[in-house]
């Protein structure tokens, strides 16, 4: 018996054929269950705890209860709640299933059987494998735990290595025996690539370093069949996107960018995959805390939103996503930075376009902000024990009305060396031009005024700028 607990999202997810005939009808006979309700619900892309239903059914006094629906149904892992919402069982399903399962909910994976479906069957054996092998798995890791010598580790190991083959060998053999089934399919996409072993060599003898890296990335989807539209419903490929992405993909944008087209061109043509994708790649680069991200956004929006690829949105979600986008296209990085025309503390006019250094460090700060209280002191004192001489000047923009605050703060703190400045009139498109929302603000430009670093702080700055000097000196900047 499996528990688990859930947000329980109610919610119909967009269906294709796989199958001649529609829907399903499946009756479950409960040894010890009845009175009862009992949904079903299937995976969308992640693991438990979110799935997300798709029917339900009252078992009746006989612990009888059947599913049935004669709409196309995309196939893939589905599950039978019960009532508790805490007890469960998968099975496979495919549309035009048409068959029978029986169980005792006091024993679920050593009963759980099934008539007219033999994959359902085949299933059921090897959920039972998998059962066992949990139990030997934790067997190992407590002799893991008491191991008092090298010896005895390095035992435990090999008896994992050896029960890790076994996984392993009986995937392979099911897929070898069943090669056109949904489990084979499953199997096949949880593959991970095997990197060859021993030394492996660049053309010009020395040793490839990267080998098994780029080994390990190249045939990362190997096993994957993005034509198979049931694998969104599996808890398998929100798990691939974040390992590949956060971990295989360089990050800067050209390369999430060309991953992410790659991807997209693999999955068109199947409608929850490339929804899924799609959705994912977006809301990562959205979310994402790396540098330059945000440029990948903007590429998604431009390059498959705004083109109609977005199908399941509504046209008001569709706009904020635009919307969006637009606010962040100006100051994206490797842009030229629109220009600020401001008054600065003494009431004198002045441009950011006239500030004449080999950098300029944007910063948009408020002095009743508590982050800028501990951050703004710490950015002056880098600035005065490295940026200073690397040619640096701080161009910085109070955001907000207040004068004497920010007079007070900059008086206190000793930030004579900065250019202070403020937009009393209000005439200034600063929040949208730099997307300003949140203080502070840390634009890092070059002496052309081309944005090259953005969210910044005291902590990266000067390593951004190391950076920016030896992409320089290399003829890569």
């Amino acid at each position: 018996m499996k528990q688990i607990l859930f947000s329980f999202l109610f919610s119909l997810s967009g269906i294709v054929s796989t199958q001649a005939a529609d829907g399903y009808k499946i009756r479950i006979k409960f040894a010890d269950y009845k009175d009862s309700m009992i949904y079903l619900a299937h995976y969308f892309g992640k693991p438990l705890p979110t799935i997300y239903k798709a029917d339900s059914a009252k078992v009746d006094k006989n612990g009888v209860a059947v599913l049935e629906s004669k709409d196309t149904t995309l196939g893939g892992i589905y599950m039978i709640l019960l009532e508790d919402k805490a007890r469960y069982f998968e099975l496979l399903l495919n549309n035009g299933d048409n068959f029978s399962a029986s169980v005792n909910t006091k024993d679920i994976t050593g009963t759980l059987k099934f008539t007219n479906s033999p994959e359902n069957e085949r299933f059921a054996k090897y959920m039972l494998f998998l059962s066992d092998f949990g139990k030997r798995n934790q067997q190992l890791e407590g002799k893991l735990a008491i191991a008092k010598t090298k010896a005895d580790t390095v035992a435990v190991y090999d008896e994992g290595k050896k029960l890790g083959k076994e996984l392993t060998e009986y995937r392979a053999g099911y897929t070898k025996q069943y090669p056109k089934t949904l489990l084979t399919s499953i199997f096949n996409a949880l593959k991970i690539p095997e990197v060859p072993a021993g030394l492996h060599y660049m053309p010009d003898g020395t040793v490839d370093s990267a080998f098994g890296y780029n080994y390990y990335k190249t045939h990362y989807w190997d096993g994957f069949d993005f034509t198979d539209d049931r694998l969104i419903h599996t808890p398998l490929y929100d798990t691939r996107l974040d390992e590949y992405f956060n971990k295989l993909v360089l990050p800067l944008p050209d390369s999430v960018e060309k991953e992410a087209d790659a991807l997209l061109v693999k999955t068109r043509g199947r409608k929850e995959l490339f929804k899924y994708t799609l959705h994912w790649v977006t809301q990562w680069a959205q979310n994402s805390k790396v540098m330059g991200m945000d440029e990948v956004f903007v590429y998604m929006v431009e390059n498959y939103h705004m083109k109609g690829d977005a199908y399941w949105m509504d046209n008001e979600t569709l706009k904020k996503y635009v919307d969006r986008a637009q606010k962040v296209a100006p100051n994206v990085i490797g842009n030229l930075a629109p220009d600020l025309s401001l008054i600065d503390i003494n009431g004198k006019p002045s441009k950011l376009s006239d500030v004449k250094a080999k950098y300029t460090l944007l910063v948009f700060w408020s002095p009743d902000c508590g982050h800028c209280q501990t951050e703004i002191p710490k950015i002056d004192s880098v600035y005065k024990a490295a940026l200073k001489s690397k040619g640096v000047k701080i161009f910085a923009m109070k955001v907000g009305d207040e004068d004497k605050l920010w007079k007070d703060f900059i008086a206190k703190h000793k930030l004579d060396e900065w250019m202070h400045m403020h937009n009393p009139e209000h005439t200034s498109n600063y929040k949208a031009d730099y997307d300003v929302y949140g203080t502070p603000s840390v634009y890092l430009l070059d002496e052309k005024k081309i944005i090259r670093g953005k969210k910044l702080d005291h902590e990266n700055v000067l390593t951004l700028i190391d950076i920016l000097e030896r992409k320089k000196k290399e003829g890569k900047q």
